[in-house]
C-alpha cells in the first residue's frame, strides 16, 4: 500500500471509528505468541456493542494471519436489534491486503453469515479471487491501494459506519490520511517493554501534533482499564461532559446497509 494522502472532508465516506487496546507503554501485543489479552470482560462487551452499532468491521490482512479474528457480534440480543432495524444480523467484514496472502480457512472467511470484502491491488485480484472463490468479494483498487479509495467503494455499497480494529499499519494509514472520525483507545494497567512487539501505530506524519491536539471527548474507567475517546473530525459528537455515556455513530447516521 502506498503512502497515505490527505483528503477533503467534503468527500462522501463512512463514519470511521478506530478501536484498539494497548499497554501503558503503547504496545498492542507481545512479540511472540500467545496473544496478549489487554482488556477485561466488561470492555470486551463494550467492543461487542460497538461492533453491533457499525455497518462493517475492518482489519488488515496481517491481523487475520496473526490473530485469526472472527469479528462477530457475540450478543444475540444485539444481533436481534440489528435485524429488527432492517440491518444484517452481523456487520460486514472487510480486509485489505497488498500481497494477497490470505488463508481461505481463516475464521474471517468461514465464521459468520455476513458479507466479506477483500480490497487488494488489481495485480493480485485474479489470483485472490480464484483462491477465495465464493467466500468473499475481491475488489481491485488499481495498483496502489489507498484508504480513501477503499472508503469510497464502501460508501457506494451503502456502508455508512466503519469500525477499524487494526493492526498498527492499518491504523497508521487511516490516521495519517486524516480519515478517522474518532479513536477509541483502551489502556491496560501494565507494561510490555519489548521493542520487538507491535505498537499502536507505525512511523508517519499525523495531523495531530503538540500544536494541533486531538479532542478528548470521553474518559471512562472500565474495571482495571480506561477508555479514552478522541474526536478526530468535526463529525465526532462531543460529550456534554467527560465520562458521560457516549453518543453512538448509529444516532448520527441512518440505519445503514440493509440485510
Amino acid at each position: 500500500m502506498t503512502a497515505p494522502r490527505m483528503t477533503s472532508r467534503r468527500e462522501p465516506r463512512p463514519y470511521v471509528t478506530l478501536s484498539s487496546a494497548m499497554s501503558i507503554d503503547g504496545y498492542l501485543d507481545t512479540a511472540l505468541p500467545p496473544r496478549l489479552m489487554l482488556s477485561n470482560a466488561a470492555d470486551f462487551d463494550r467492543v461487542d456493542e460497538l461492533r453491533a452499532e457499525n455497518d462493517a468491521i475492518l482489519v488488515g490482512a496481517r491481523t487475520i494471519r496473526k490473530d485469526n479474528p472472527r469479528l462477530l457480534v457475540r450478543s444475540e440480543d444485539r444481533r436481534g436489534l440489528r435485524a429488527s432495524a432492517g440491518r444484517s444480523r452481523l456487520p460486514w467484514k472487510v480486509t485489505v491486503t497488498a500481497t494477497g496472502d490470505l488463508d481461505p480457512c481463516s475464521a474471517f472467511f468461514v465464521v459468520g453469515d455476513t458479507r466479506k470484502l477483500v480490497y487488494c491491488p488489481s495485480s493480485v485480484q485474479g489470483t485472490l479471487h480464484r483462491r477465495l472463490g465464493s467466500l468473499a468479494s475481491v475488489v481491485g483498487l488499481g495498483e496502489d491501494v489507498t484508504m480513501i479509495d477503499l472508503l469510497s467503494d464502501l460508501c457506494e455499497r451503502g456502508v455508512q459506519s466503519l469500525m477499524v480494529e487494526g493492526g498498527g499499519m492499518v491504523h497508521t494509514q487511516f490516521l495519517a490520511s486524516g480519515l478517522a472520525d474518532e479513536l477509541q483507545l483502551v489502556v491496560a494497567p501494565f507494561f510490555v517493554a519489548d521493542e520487538q512487539a507491535p505498537r499502536l501505530v507505525r512511523n508517519g506524519a499525523f495531523p495531530w501534533t503538540a500544536d494541533h491536539r486531538a479532542r478528548l471527548v470521553e474518559v471512562r474507567p472500565i474495571g482495571d482499564v480506561v477508555l479514552l475517546r478522541y474526536g478526530l473530525s468535526e463529525r465526532c459528537v462531543e460529550e456534554s461532559k467527560i465520562a458521560s455515556p457516549r453518543v453512538r455513530p448509529a444516532s448520527v447516521f441512518s440505519a445503514g446497509i440493509r440485510a
